[in-house]
């Protein structure tokens, strides 16, 4: 079946956010008189959310306890007014939405990120207009690796399962997709590590490069 819509994850898939959400958890260690750590870091860990990074930056916190959960919240309030500094599309991302809408297909976004942020900064983008649906992490009562996301995301967008593409750089992306019924892809670009093995991941392909993803379109 043609591709009718392409449904990207946000972080480390549609757009760069990494370096805003480092400066986020940097300033938060040095408010608690720790040194930075460096990007090379938390690159990995962007895709996998704020839990994720404050367990990074004060791993010797209990992820229950009060004060992770108030470091947490300091650190989302800065991210929060830093959302768009350094964060840009991936190189190629844009050409590659342009050629999307050029061929009558649509596009949106599905992710783990509450929209408290994900709304602002699609808008920052100026990319809030261009989609035909914008999924977040609390939009549905599940959220990836469920499927719920996915068919909510198809019923925004017209389009039946099977003529979606969902591109995503984590393993929960390649599950949530494969449980919808998609087609997926891998973005090898994205915020991988070196304990992740995506050819693991039973998605249909793994793309190096966003303009790599016009050759699943043909």
């Amino acid at each position: 079946m043609k591709f009718r819509t392409l449904l990207f994850d946000l972080d480390g898939t549609l757009a760069d956010t990494g370096p805003d959400l480092a400066y986020a958890l940097n300033v938060v260690r040095v408010e608690q008189g720790r040194a930075e750590v460096p990007y090379s870091q938390i690159r990995p860990i962007v895709s996998h959310g704020g839990v994720a990074l404050i367990k990074l930056g004060f791993p010797e916190l209990a992820v229950e306890s009060e004060a992770f959960a108030a470091l947490r919240l300091r650190m989302l309030s800065i991210y929060r007014d830093h959302l768009a500094v350094h964060t840009r599309l991936f190189a190629g991302m844009d050409e590659l939405l342009d050629s999307v809408e050029a061929r009558g297909m649509n596009w949106g976004v599905v992710t783990n990120k509450p929209a408290w942020l994900t709304d602002p900064l699609m808008e920052q983008l100026h990319l809030s207009t261009r989609a035909a649906c914008i999924v977040s992490g609390d939009t549905t009562p599940k959220k990836k690796p469920h499927s719920e996301p996915m068919l909510h995301a198809c019923a925004q967008t017209g389009s039946d399962a099977r003529e979606c593409l969902y591109i995503g750089d984590a393993q929960r992306d390649i599950d949530a997709g494969r449980a919808a019924g998609m087609s997926t892809l891998v973005a090898l670009f994205g915020y991988l590590g070196a304990a992740d093995h995506p050819e693991s991941w039973g998605a249909d392909g793994l793309v190096a490069q966003p303009p790599q993803i016009l050759d699943w379109l043909e």
